[in-house]
C-alpha cells in the first residue's frame, strides 16, 4: 500500500500506519564504525517533529531556503523532513563540494541556516562564512566535528535539537501543514555545471506527488523491502527513491561513506538499490577477475552458466517468450549453485530488483547481471524531470540498450532535430532566479528541452547522445563520446577514459588505467617499473592495452574508434575541477588541463 501524502505530512501518515516497526538501518557518523543501529517509524516521526519545532524556534520562514551539505546519514532525513513540515525549501549540496560551490549555491539562494555532516564540510562552510552575507548559523551533525569554543556561527545537531524539546510550537507546525499546497517548492537542486554555471532546479511537492503516483504503478517496492541508500541524497535518483521507498513503508539502510557500499551490502543484505551503471561494471569487473584466476574447471563452468544464463534470462524472459524447458531446468539447477553464490558473495542472496540510472549502461554489463539473476531495472531521467523518465518493468518484456517505457502521466516527444521533449507533472517549472535559462528550456508548447537525443521503438525509448556533447571532427564526422567511453569502461585494466575528437582529425582519448591490476600484469610479466610514469610509457603496456581497445571498438564505425590514446598516471579529480559532484567528467576542464598531452597525439 501507498501513503501518497504532501511531504509535510508523509512521515506522520506512514508513522500512523507503521509505528513501531522498523524504518530505519544506520551506523553512526565515524569511518570504521561496525555497528548497525535501528529505529522505527514512530521514532523517525518524533525526531522529525523536533526538527520542525527547533526550525520555528530558529524563525525559519514559510519557504524559507534552508542548506544541507552532508553525506547521507539519519540527521539529514530528519533534516529534510522536518523542514519540510514547516513549509520550508531544503537545497542539497554534495557532500563533496568545493568551497566556491557552496559559496554561490548559499549566496544564490540566501541561505541563512546551512546543515553539515562532519569534520570536512564544516571547514569549509566555516571558511566561507564571512563571504556569505545571509548565512548566519551553521549547524553540524556529527558530533565529533571539534567547533571552536564560543563560535556564535555554529552548534551542535545535538544542541539545535534542544530547541524543539517538548514540542513547545508544534500546534504553529499543524497550522503551516494545513495551508501547505502542492505548488509549495519541496527542494531546489543544483545542477552540476558540466556545460556552465550551476543551475537551481524548482522540484514543488506536487510533482513529488505526481512522481510518486506514476512510479508507483511500474516500481514494485513494498514494505517487504530491504533498501540499500547508497547514491548520495543529493542526487536526485536517491532522493526520489528513498523517498518512494518511505511511501509504502520499506526499511531504509542508509549508507554513510561510498566506499564501503559493498561491506555495507555483505552486512545488511538489501533486496533493492538504486545505482550508476559504473557500479555495475565495478561488480562486473570484479566477479570476472575472480574466474579468470581461477582454476580452468571452475572458468568453463562459469563460462558456460553466463551462456545459459544469457539465453534463457535475455533471449527469453526479456522478449516475453517461455524459455525451453530444457533450458529451464538447466537454468534453474545452475542459478541454485553457481549464481547464488555469485549473489551471496555480493550480499545480494535476497534480490528483488536494482534501478540503474545516471549514464550509459553497456549491453555487456547488462545482459552480465540479468544473467546471473539480478534484476537490473534501467532508466532515464533528469534532476528537471524529478529523476525517472522511463524505465525497465520487472517482469515485462524488455531491450537490452534501451531505457524502457515511459512512466504514467509523462508525454515523450521527439524534434525534428531528434532531441527528447517532456511534458507532464512531473517537471520542473523552471530554474531558480532564471527567468530567461527557464524561457529558452521550454518550447512555445511548454515540452521542456532535455538536451539528450534518442529515438522511439516499439513503446520504449531509446538514448543516442548528449546534443551538446556531440563532438565533430575536422572531418564533418559526428561522434559521441559517452558511447565510445561506454565500450572501454568495461575493460578491466581501464578505470576512467575521456574521449577527445571535437574539431580534430580522428578520435583519441586519455586514459586512467586500474592501476592495482596493470601493476599486477606488469610483474607477471616480467615488466619493470618504479612508478605508474614508467607503466604509462612502456611499449608492452601500451600495446597490450591497444589490442584490448580494438576488441571492444570492433563494432563502431572506423570514424568512431580511438586511434590514438594517452595513459595517465593519475585520475581525474574533484579537486582539480575535472569531475563534477555526480563524477561525470568536465570536458572542458579536461582539454585545458590535458592540453599538452592531447596536442601531443594529432602530432604527425
Amino acid at each position: 500500500m501507498q501513503i501518497n501524502s504532501h511531504l509535510s505530512r508523509l512521515i506522520y501518515d506512514v508513522a500512523d500506519h507503521w509505528g513501531d516497526r522498523e524504518a530505519l538501518i544506520y551506523k553512526d557518523y565515524g569511518r570504521g564504525n561496525t555497528q548497525w543501529h535501528s529505529m522505527s517509524w514512530r521514532q523517525f516521526l518524533e525526531k522529525v517533529k523536533l526538527v520542525s519545532n527547533a526550525m520555528l524556534n530558529m524563525g525559519v520562514g514559510v519557504q524559507e531556503n534552508v542548506g544541507v551539505f552532508s553525506q547521507n546519514s539519519v540527521e539529514y532525513l530528519f533534516t529534510d523532513f522536518g523542514a519540510w513540515g514547516i513549509r520550508a525549501v531544503t537545497i542539497p549540496f554534495y557532500a563533496t563540494s568545493s568551497e566556491q560551490q557552496i559559496q554561490y549555491m548559499v549566496n544564490d539562494a540566501c541561505i541563512r541556516f546551512l546543515f553539515v555532516g562532519e569534520q570536512e564540510q564544516y571547514d569549509k562552510a566555516r571558511r566561507i562564512f564571512t563571504t556569505c552575507h545571509s548565512l548566519q548559523k551553521i549547524i553540524v551533525f556529527d558530533p565529533a566535528v571539534v567547533i571552536p569554543k564560543g563560535d556564535p556561527t555554529a552548534m551542535s545537531f545535538a544542541d539545535f535539537l534542544k530547541l524543539g524539546q517538548g514540542l513547545p510550537r508544534q500546534s504553529e507546525v499543524e497550522t503551516r501543514q494545513q495551508a501547505a499546497t502542492m505548488d509549495d517548492t519541496a527542494n531546489i537542486l543544483y545542477t552540476s555545471g558540466t556545460t556552465g554555471d550551476s543551475k537551481g532546479v524548482i522540484l514543488s511537492m506536487g510533482q513529488y506527488h505526481a512522481a510518486f503516483e506514476a512510479n508507483g504503478k511500474c516500481v514494485p517496492v513494498t514494505e517487504d523491502d530491504r533498501v540499500l541508500n547508497f547514491l548520495p541524497f543529493t542526487h536526485v535518483f536517491e532522493k526520489g527513491w528513498k523517498i518512494l521507498c518511505i511511501t509504502v513503508g520499506a526499511r531504509l539502510i542508509v549508507n554513510t561513506y561510498p566506499q564501503e557500499v559493498q561491506q555495507t551490502m555483505r552486512e545488511t543484505h538489501p533486496t533493492c538499490m538504486s545505482s550508476v551503471p559504473r557500479f555495475w561494471e565495478k561488480v562486473y569487473m570484479g566477479v570476472m577477475e575472480k574466474i579468470e584466476s581461477s582454476g580452468p574447471v571452475q572458468r568453463k563452468l562459469f563460462r558456460h552458466a553466463l551462456t545459459v544464463g544469457r539465453r534463457h534470462n535475455i533471449e527469453y524472459l526479456a522478449l516475453g517468450k517461455r524459455p525451453p524447458l530444457a533450458l529451464h531446468l538447466e537454468y534453474e539447477a545452475l542459478n541454485k549453485t553457481v549464481f547464488s553464490l555469485v549473489r551471496k558473495e555480493l550480499g545480494l542472496e535476497n534480490a528483488h530488483f536494482f534501478p540503474t540510472a545516471g549514464a550509459t549502461v553497456s549491453p555487456h554489463v547488462e545482459e552480465f547481471v540479468h544473467a546471473i539473476g539480478i534484476n537490473m531495472i534501467v532508466g532515464y531521467g533528469l534532476t528537471e524531470s524529478l529523476a525517472t523518465v522511463s524505465c525497465d518493468h520487472l517482469g515485462k518484456p524488455f531491450t537490452v540498450g534501451s531505457v524502457g517505457h515511459p512512466i504514467d502521466s509523462i508525454s515523450v516527444r521527439i524534434s525534428d532535430e531528434g532531441e527528447i521533449l517532456l511534458k507532464g507533472p512531473t517537471i520542473t517549472r523552471g530554474y531558480y532566479q532564471r527567468d530567461e535559462i527557464t524561457r529558452q528550456s521550454f518550447t512555445d508548447d511548454g515540452y521542456f528541452r532535455t538536451g539528450d537525443s534518442g529515438y522511439m521503438l516499439n513503446g520504449e525509448l531509446f538514448l543516442k547522445e548528449r546534443i551538446k556533447d556531440l563532438f565533430k571532427t575536422s572531418n564533418g564526422k559526428y561522434i559521441a563520446p559517452q558511447m565510445v567511453e561506454s565500450k572501454l569502461l568495461v575493460d578491466k585494466y581501464i578505470d576512467q577514459v575521456a574521449v577527445i575528437a571535437d574539431q580534430r582529425k580522428f578520435v583519441s582519448a586519455l586514459i586512467v588505467p586500474e592501476y592495482h591490476l596493470l601493476e599486477e600484469y606488469a610483474r607477471e610479466h616480467g615488466i619493470a617499473f618504479e612508478g605508474r610514469e614508467d607503466l604509462c610509457r612502456n611499449k608492452q603496456i601500451i600495446g597490450m592495452l591497444k589490442d584490448r581497445i580494438d576488441t571492444l571498438q570492433q563494432q563502431l564505425a572506423p570514424y568512431e574508434q580511438i586511434k590514438r590514446f594517452t595513459l595517465l598516471p593519475q585520475g581525474f579529480s574533484l579537486e582539480r575541477g575535472e569531475l563534477t559532484n555526480t563524477l561525470k567528467i568536465k570536458r572542458r576542464v579536461l582539454n585545458e588541463n590535458y592540453r599538452k598531452e592531447i596536442d601531443a597525439m594529432y602530432e604527425e
